[in-house]
């Protein structure tokens, strides 16, 4: 059934979806892959940068594309998520595992297995997913309003059919819903979370806290996909035009919602929360569900907070203070932020006509507090006068600028990334 759903698809697009796996990298057992958001990894030299081979999960496990934002535990469990279809047919979300490298030195990628399946809203129109959250204990799905056309997507690599974008639909009336799993059980927990209509595309950070699940998030406001504004036309134009395409788009936000694990009938009509630093809501309605009001940690006039990193090796699935995120003016990425999450107080690097990456947190070795350590940003530098680009080197702690590594060579505008020992 798995190869034959994965040639379902193929026959249906005319031509196989794109390798072109500029997105992220990351590692599965010894070895380095860099992806995008369909079956297709690629496996890279992480010394030389060579392609070694183009592996196609499909071949391996029930799914039909993952995100690239793959959970990674210390022992080297890689878990991530993407659509498939379920039973009878219909969409669903299943949630794979990857086995650290074992000691029969089999690839891991062939031990691949589905751990979790989350049902699907709409059983013929998907949603696009991202990335996912996880704790220690569980996994969080949020199933958002931007619906992937499964028709116009099964014909969008054929010369007569829709492209990529034409394949994104809204739906105005779902709202958003959000989905928990137990992780070392895989047990889908059948609680009905629901709030309003946002867009999704990186978690922050997922901890428990004494029944509570606690979901940090950067979202859209609006159920309109965000990517409609991110046109090449309206990012190349002047700047007073920019300004008016990122007003019509939805206002950004980093969110906190609360999701009570512990539901009791008797207590419909209350707001679930007990947890003091928060002012999240989770209401429990008469008809069962959850409504979930968020509490906002930032939200700026047409500045977003994106991209975001934390000290996810010591603080990842645990609670934590800070988030680090790449600012976006109007959509133009002009400053690297430091985020306190339990103050919210921010702190900021930036200069004039520098446009930096994501920020990459990397700890010091004798590390005793989570903000000990530096960010990694490639920096885009296009104005005359200075190079064309540079590695820029942060201090986590204040932001306060270490060093510099620039280069004469044009260095594209980059999306994800991580830090490798050398």
């Amino acid at each position: 059934m798995l190869i034959f759903l994965c040639r379902f698809f193929s026959y249906f697009k005319g031509l196989e979806v794109t390798d072109n796996a500029l997105v992220n990298v990351y590692p599965i057992g010894e070895d380095y892959y860099a992806c995008t958001e369909t079956n297709y990894i690629t496996k890279v030299n992480p010394e030389t940068l060579e392609t070694i081979k183009k592996v196609d999960l499909c071949k391996y496990v029930a799914i039909n594309g993952v995100t690239a934002h793959p959970h990674i535990e210390r022992d080297g469990t890689v878990y991530n998520m993407g659509n498939c279809f379920g039973k009878h047919f219909a969409f669903a979300y299943n949630l794979i595992q990857i086995p650290p490298l074992q000691a029969d030195k089999e690839d891991p990628i062939t031990k691949a297995k589905v751990v979790v399946q989350f049902p699907c809203s709409d059983r013929f129109q998907p949603s696009y997913v991202h990335s996912f959250g996880m704790s220690t204990n569980y996994f969080v799905f949020v199933e958002q309003p931007v619906k992937i056309n499964l028709f116009k997507f099964l014909s969008a690599w054929s010369i007569w059919g829709a492209n990529y974008m034409d394949c994104f639909e809204p739906n105005e009336t779902m709202g958003v819903w959000m989905h928990v799993a137990e992780k070392h059980t895989g047990e889908y927990l059948n609680i009905k979370y629901r709030t309003s209509a946002f867009n999704i595309f990186h978690h922050i950070n997922t901890y428990e806290d004494n029944g509570f699940l606690v979901v940090d998030v950067c979202c859209w406001k609006g159920f309109e996909f965000i990517y409609n504004y991110l046109y090449l036309a309206n990012l190349r134009a002047n700047w007073e035009e920019v300004k008016k395409h990122a007003e019509k788009a939805s206002q950004p936000e980093v969110r906190r919602y609360v999701l009570p694990l512990d539901i009791k009938t008797e207590d419909t009509g209350k707001n679930l929360v007990s947890l003091p630093y928060t002012t999240a809501t989770a209401t429990l309605r008469s008809d069962g569900t959850i409504w979930l009001e968020p509490e906002v940690l930032f939200s700026g006039p047409r500045q977003a907070f994106e991209f975001p990193q934390i000290n996810y090796k010591k603080y990842g699935g645990k609670p934590y203070s800070y988030a680090y995120g790449l600012g976006l003016n109007n959509f133009v990425p002009d400053r690297l932020s430091k985020l306190n999450v339990r103050t919210k107080e921010i702190w900021v690097w930036q200069e004039p006509n520098m446009y930096p990456s994501e920020p990459i947190f990397v700890s010091c070795p004798d590390a005793l507090e989570e903000d000990d350590g530096i960010l990694l940003s490639v920096v885009v530098s296009p104005a005359v006068g200075h190079k064309p680009a540079f590695l820029l080197i942060l201090d986590a702690k204040d932001m306060s600028e270490i060093a510099r590594a620039e280069v004469d060579t044009n260095i594209p505008v980059t999306f994800h990334g991580m830090f490798k020992q050398a």
